[in-house]
């Protein structure tokens, strides 16, 4: 099932994700439904409180990512040809490497893109769908999209680490996507809905 995606100034957003444990209610359902989710909506990662749920718990598929890059541009990022994974109890252990920018979006702040730094490498405890747990070091784009995603499970947005003048510049922008003045091709859910 194809979930509603939490518009920007919907308090589930700004939420620090909990925990949880295998015997969470119906997991196999929403993690099937978060990729259901992810892939309607054209997205290359998802985190639970995109989709109204205060776990933590994000996906990524960079490997999509790179199936429509050209060649070229391939070759400069050392994670082609990308990572589809599941990320539970996601805890950072450490970033390393050079911040870089890149152009980010977000699902929840639909039509807003933004170059933003973030660090090479990636390194988090997580636990896979089998609740087996992992330490990883992460690289590239891969990187920056588990960056983005762990963002929300810590109540973060892209957004954040904009200036504060870049901010206020897209105030109406981002008080519009809050009131649901926004076309996109999925379902969302705004702040007073």
């Amino acid at each position: 099932m194809v979930l509603p995606i939490a518009a920007y100034g919907h308090p589930v957003l700004r939420k620090v994700c909990i925990d949880i444990t295998p015997d969470y209610p119906q997991l196999e359902t929403f993690i099937e439904d978060m990729w259901e989710t992810l892939y309607a909506s054209s997205g290359v990662g998802l985190a639970a409180p995109q989709v109204n749920r205060v776990i933590r718990l994000f996906i990524i598929d960079t490997a999509q990512m790179f199936a429509n890059m050209e060649e070229e541009e391939k070759n400069g990022f050392p994670d082609n040809p990308g990572l589809k994974q599941l990320f539970i109890n996601a805890h950072l252990v450490e970033m390393n490497g050079e911040e870089w920018p890149y152009n980010e979006g977000c699902l929840s702040l639909p039509k807003i893109r933004e170059d933003i730094y973030r660090h090479k490498t990636v390194t988090l405890q997580f636990r896979d769908e089998n609740f087996e747990s992992h330490i990883r070091t992460f690289t590239g784009l891969t990187a920056r999209v588990i960056l983005h995603e762990y963002d929300h499970i810590e109540g973060k947005l892209f957004i954040d680490y904009l200036s504060p003048l870049k901010k206020k510049l897209m105030k109406g922008r981002l008080t519009d996507i809050s009131k649901g003045k926004v076309d996109v091709n999925y379902k969302m859910i705004f702040p007073n809905s």
